[in-house]
């Protein structure tokens, strides 16, 4: 893909979170998250270190790290699902966070687990129970020479079932 179009492409992805924060769920909306990468395999999603979601301490607040986590460990199965034009009812059961270190800057979630997500929503489709997976993700800051340094694993179990009420 072009550089132009891969920019195009990850700013409407971007506008498409930040407006299923304003629509849905507003605390999506007030950390500001940016796509930074999303394919069939990866999701990298960017929550900004400003005041809003800064702890005392000066460090990425918890709730900050769990909204980051919500969104990359869902959006692969939510563009999944649009895709599809399924109804599917996607929650999650469990969040579990391992801290290394304190987030002094703006933080990086990446998802690694687009295929399996993948099948867990052709599960749900082919089912009329609700199914689910636990979902492995990397909180990270970028280090000086643009490598990802880890400050967090975090696993968060994905629930999907079909529905007839309308999708996510």
């Amino acid at each position: 893909m072009a550089p132009m179009a891969a920019s195009w492409t990850r700013f409407k992805q971007t506008l498409s979170v930040r407006f299923l924060g304003w629509w849905k769920i507003p605390l999506i909306a007030a950390v500001r998250p940016r796509v930074e990468e999303l394919d069939e395999r990866r999701c990298v999603i960017r929550i900004p270190l400003r005041r809003r979601t800064r702890n005392h301490l000066g460090s990425m607040y918890f709730g900050a790290l769990a909204i980051g986590a919500d969104i990359a460990g869902g959006l692969i199965a939510v563009e999944r699902i649009r895709r599809r034009k399924a109804q599917v009812s996607l929650v999650f059961k469990s969040f579990h966070a391992q801290f290394l270190k304190r987030p002094e800057s703006d933080v990086y979630f990446i998802c690694e687990e687009g295929p399996e997500i993948g099948e867990l929503v052709d599960q749900a489709l082919a089912s009329e129970e609700r199914v689910g997976r636990m979902v492995r993700l990397q909180a990270a800051v970028r280090a000086p020479d643009g490598s990802f340094d880890p400050v967090a694993d975090l696993e968060i179990e994905l629930t999907l079932k079909r529905s007839s009420r309308g999708a996510i």
